[in-house]
């Protein structure tokens, strides 16, 4: 049962990195692209770009980091290996969260109207200073990230008890962890922190869209303007990838506290739920980025047009050939 269970989570792996890289280098292009043309980088154009290109990086880590712990666990679990990937896998993971901060936050200052000073001058001055909110998000996840290279242990208590227990009987396999502390503090800094940050976004976001609402309904103005038809799309954006890191933050916290056994269909939830978040994420942004989804609805016609093409029957042609009879004399 567990080697189908490998088999298959390392299929849908597999699916879901190639889901993964597609969209996620689509972001990517798009906007250079329109960079290669002469076209300035928005603000959010340069954190989608940034956010895909972790997100990148994320799926092949990932990618790597199950793959050699299913097909070569000894080389995996060793101290060193396992430090690395570790370390390898963090870094993505933080900035990927501490990007979709910078997003969250970004959308939420371009939306609410603020009141106080302080507010406001981060509000005018929010172009400029997306750059260094992005150099200050790899920074964090770097310093949150390093330290996984010391701070793994194995438990020894398998090899004081091995003694007492009879040579056919299993034991369990001692592989390295990560320490209690690292895990608390880095669970904190790299996950909660981002996490919170962006509901707090979500709900300021939201309650002024209500209050936008209502005034429109008060003036009995008839239909949206595009404005308000793009402040609504930021907040269906902003909304689903709230709902989207949640259920990544809930599955890894369950994950690391190893509440369901590895073969169990909790286990099997939680697993696949971090697969499709990379996938997930850049479809909520494509979807959410008019120019991105216009270049996605361009790139599937294309696809749907070859694809008619290549199955088109070829045309047959009849020709009727005519026998003239010589009648001798």
């Amino acid at each position: 049962m567990l080697g189908v269970f490998l088999i298959a989570s390392m299929a849908v792996l597999g699916v879901t990195t190639l889901m993964g890289i597609i969209t996620n280098f689509i972001i990517v292009a798009v906007n250079l692209a329109d960079k290669v043309k002469g076209k300035n980088l928005s603000s959010s154009d340069l954190i989608l770009v940034t956010l895909g290109m972790s997100n990148i990086t994320f799926q092949f880590t990932m990618t790597a980091n199950d793959f050699v712990s299913i097909l070569w666990s000894d080389l995996y679990f060793s101290d060193a290996v396992y430090a690395i990937f570790n370390a390898l896998l963090f870094l993505p993971i933080f900035s990927s969260f501490w990007f979709t901060v910078c997003l969250c936050v970004y959308y939420c200052l371009q939306i609410v109207i603020f009141t106080h000073p302080f507010l406001v001058r981060l509000k005018l001055g929010i172009s400029k200073l997306v750059p260094w909110l992005l150099v200050a998000s790899v920074f964090i996840s770097m310093a949150i990230s390093i330290p996984a290279l010391w701070s793994t242990y194995r438990d020894d208590q398998n090899k004081n008890i091995s003694s007492n227990i009879s040579s056919n009987q299993s034991l369990e396999k001692d592989v390295p962890k990560l320490s209690v502390i690292y895990m608390i503090s880095s669970n904190i800094l790299g996950c909660t922190l981002p996490l919170v940050l962006v509901a707090v976004s979500n709900g300021l976001i939201i309650y002024s869209l209500a209050i936008n609402r209502n005034k429109e309904e008060k003036s009995k103005s008839e239909g949206r303007s595009p404005r308000t038809e793009a402040r609504e799309r930021a907040a269906r954006t902003v909304g689903s990838l709230l709902l989207l890191y949640m259920s990544f933050y809930i599955s890894e916290i369950i994950m690391f506290v190893d509440l369901f056994p590895p073969n169990s269909p909790g286990f099997c939830v939680c697993l696949m739920v971090i697969y499709i978040y990379s996938p997930a994420q850049s479809v909520i942004l494509i979807l959410g980025n008019p120019k991105l989804r216009k270049a996605f609805r361009s790139i599937l016609k294309i696809l749907e047009r070859w694809k008619q093409e290549k199955v088109k029957t070829p045309k047959i042609i009849f020709v009727t050939l005519k026998v003239h009879k010589t009648v001798g004399t």
